[in-house]
């Protein structure tokens, strides 16, 4: 639903939009806030952080509505303004214009032409939310960057949400390209990045399609993580597509394509690691579940999806593993017990 700000004081417009848009705010993808001035718009955006636009008339007592779109452009860029005035000279307009307002209506209203324009705003903001989304959830900011790309960017909320470190319940994923360095020894340096490219690209949509988080690319491994809800079926899924598309694949220059996977569930620390020193980090977890799906993954035999005990018990009404047996691993003192998930 979106939600709509309006700063006007004239005292029946409330009523006025309220009849107009009647159906959408029945069917709830309208709901509107009103303030009387600039002032108290910025009250209720306080109040309501989930608002997505703000229409703004230009003349109001106390805060006139080009203050609040300076206001605005400022402290919230992600909220885009619509003026509608009965001011819709050429001046008027270049100056909200040049304050940051992302369309103009002039009064008297034609409620069809503001529909439209709203529509259109709202838009436009939810492809802003969800490429900002897209940034924080794949990881695609790498590094700190200056204070004024955070800003666009979100703001100190979002720039604190990148130093936030936590505690999470996730599944994590290694798939590893079997084999790929032999490639990389005899084929030329484009063929090699053109090829790993592909099936990187291929993995990755899988991933996506499962609501997976892309974490990082290791020469030729992918690391990805899953949460909410059912991460560890999804994880599976996942991997089960990406091994069957895999092999699906086609030869190339005398390659065919096999996987390597190992997956963990549990709990592990989310955090930025990395030196502030050269301001590098990487968005990433960390901890025993995470090294045990990783030393999986390292045992695995080519074609194999490679799960510990306690996750077999988790999901043996679902799926269906073969028992490997007990397997010695890396830095753990115990043998694991070690299932391949089949189907």
């Amino acid at each position: 639903m979106a939600k709509i700000l309006v700063a006007d004081d004239e005292a029946d417009l409330e009523t006025l939009i309220r009849q107009k848009f009647r159906q959408k705010i029945r069917e709830q993808k309208y709901e509107f806030v009103f303030a009387m001035n600039g002032n108290q718009a910025l009250e209720k955006i306080i109040e309501h952080p989930d608002i997505d636009i703000v229409l703004s008339d230009i003349n109001m007592p106390e805060m006139d509505g080009l203050t609040l779109l300076s206001r605005l452009s400022e402290s919230s860029p992600i909220i885009k303004t619509v003026m509608v005035s009965a001011y819709g000279d050429m001046d008027n307009i270049r100056v909200a214009m040049n304050r940051g307002a992302f369309d103009f209506v002039t009064k008297p209203v034609n409620f069809n032409d503001l529909e439209l324009t709203m529509e259109k705003t709202l838009k436009h903001v939810a492809q802003i939310r969800e490429t900002l989304k897209a940034i924080k959830e794949n990881n695609i900011l790498k590094m700190y960057v200056d204070e004024h790309v955070l800003q666009f960017m979100g703001g100190r909320e979002y720039e604190a949400s990148l130093m936030a470190n936590e505690t999470v319940e996730a599944s994590v994923v290694f798939i590893d390209i079997c084999s790929f360095t032999s490639i990389s020894e005899k084929e030329k340096p484009d063929t090699v990045v053109e090829m790993l490219n592909k099936y990187f690209d291929l993995m990755v949509k899988e991933v996506i399609s499962q609501n997976g988080l892309i974490d990082k690319f290791m020469g030729d491994c992918l690391m990805a993580v899953f949460k909410g809800e059912y991460h560890l079926d999804r994880a599976i899924d996942c991997c089960l597509a990406i091994r069957n598309r895999i092999e699906a694949l086609p030869v190339q220059n005398e390659f065919s394509p096999k996987v390597t996977i190992g997956i963990n569930s549990g709990e592990m620390i989310s955090g930025n690691i990395g030196s502030s020193t050269i301001r590098r980090l990487d968005y990433t977890v960390i901890g025993d579940v995470v090294n045990v799906a990783q030393r999986l993954r390292s045992i695995a035999q080519p074609g194999q999806i490679l799960i510990n005990e306690a996750n077999y018990e988790k999901v043996k009404q679902s799926f269906h593993c073969q028992k490997i047996g007990q397997v010695s691993v890396k830095n753990k003192a115990e043998e694991l017990v070690v299932y391949e998930v089949l189907n």
